[in-house]
């Protein structure tokens, strides 16, 4: 199991070295961008990243690219991996439009403004960690806010500035063979919907509403962005009005992660089984908008299976076009079509009266707890407790 671990550096004047290796590395992930279209423009086919690899090693040896020594040699192999994996997913999702037909937007990796540039990673060299709260990089010592204690085999570290120029460093540990999660369970097994006035419809009737962050920061984020609007072009007060907002956006973001940790935590303590629907959240950004964003649902659900894989809580995720609103939880009657405007319906079958979201989520219970595949559960099964067979 892979753990991270985050802090924050202390600001001092030494920090300016980390920024300018930030900005190195920014300059050598331009030079490999430009060394791949110049390639595919000459041969019409993919740089390898061997050679890619191969061909920085010996730029290094040049007078002209020598200060590319400065940042540690795995740290330059990782901007090529970066790279990589990014045209790997390109190609994927290109290959996708092209079976699909859909059309989507997709574009291969480009260049990249160095102050947009925001991290580089070391693998087993080029740093030491000290027992106290400092690290040796490129021999120069930081220190940082140690909140906690490494725990597990340091695989790598990353370091990493935000959009108001702090740097924090990342530790992402191998921590499987000290990490023995042992688990209670509670016996109780839920299914949630996700809406757009309730965050979270349970099937048992425990809902959880989220605040929108951003929705109640509005009206400071519109001063703030006025503010900035009035300032002279590279002025410093520019640059502070420019650092404010950045404050206030990182702000709210640290909030909704907040909420969405704890909401995880709160679920994983009370659920053994957590039954979700794979939601299409780009094709609902485009509808929604910024509500969607808000609301932040891809992120949840991200969080909520880290949680869960660490407090041994299964998280099943039923198909996305189950038609979850339209389907009467009571007998099994599916609508042939049921407005989104519509918030409640009756069953023509049975006659019973539903509402919307929680119906869905009686139903993604169902299905979850069916998709096991130990039993099948009843149409009218929406209590919280698992069946004999699930326990």
């Amino acid at each position: 199991m892979i753990k991270t671990y985050s802090f924050k550096l202390y600001n001092r004047k030494q920090n300016k070295h980390l920024v300018d290796l930030i900005n190195l590395s920014a300059g050598i992930y331009n030079h490999c961008i430009a060394l791949h279209k110049r390639y595919y423009r000459l041969n019409g086919k993919h740089l390898n990243k061997v050679k890619l690899q191969a061909h920085i090693a010996k730029l290094k040896k040049l007078d002209k690219y020598s200060h590319w020594s400065n940042l540690n040699s795995q740290a330059i192999q990782n901007i090529t991996d970066r790279i990589e994996n990014a045209y790997t997913l390109f190609f994927r999702n290109l290959k996708r439009r092209n079976h699909n037909g859909t059309s989507f937007r997709i574009a291969p990796p480009s260049f990249k403004k160095r102050i947009k540039y925001k991290s580089f990673t070391l693998k087993q060299t080029g740093y030491k960690l000290y027992n106290d709260n400092s690290i040796l990089i490129a021999g120069k010592r930081y220190k940082f806010a140690k909140s906690r204690e490494i725990d597990g085999t340091i695989k790598t570290i990353t370091i990493k500035r935000d959009s108001i120029g702090d740097l924090y460093i990342f530790f992402t540990c191998d921590v499987s063979n000290i990490y023995n999660p042992v688990r209670i369970g509670t016996g109780k097994i839920v299914g949630f919907d996700f809406g757009l006035k309730t965050y979270l419809k349970a099937s048992d009737g425990n809902d959880e509403v989220s605040p929108l962050f951003f929705k109640e920061s509005q009206s400071k984020i519109k001063k703030l962005n006025r503010t900035l609007s009035r300032k002279q072009k590279s002025s410093n007060h520019r640059k502070q009005a420019k650092r404010a907002l950045a404050k206030q956006h990182i702000k709210i973001a640290n909030q909704r992660k907040d909420f969405q940790f704890k909401l995880s935590n709160q679920l994983c303590s009370e659920y053994d089984v957590i039954c979700l629907e794979d939601l299409n959240i780009k094709a609902m950004q485009r509808i929604w908008g910024k509500k969607i964003s808000d609301l932040s649902h891809s992120s949840f659900v991200n969080i909520l299976k880290q949680q869960a894989a660490k407090s041994v809580v299964s998280v099943v995720e039923i198909p996305r076009f189950f038609p979850s609103s339209k389907t009467c939880s009571k007998c099994g009657c599916v609508l042939d079509e049921l407005p989104l405007k519509v918030r409640s319906w009756v069953c023509p079958a049975c006659g019973v009266e539903h509402d919307r979201d929680f119906n869905a989520a009686v139903n993604i219970l169902r299905v979850g707890a069916s998709t096991l595949g130990r039993d099948v559960v009843s149409p009218d099964f929406a209590g919280v407790r698992m069946l004999s067979a699930l326990s």
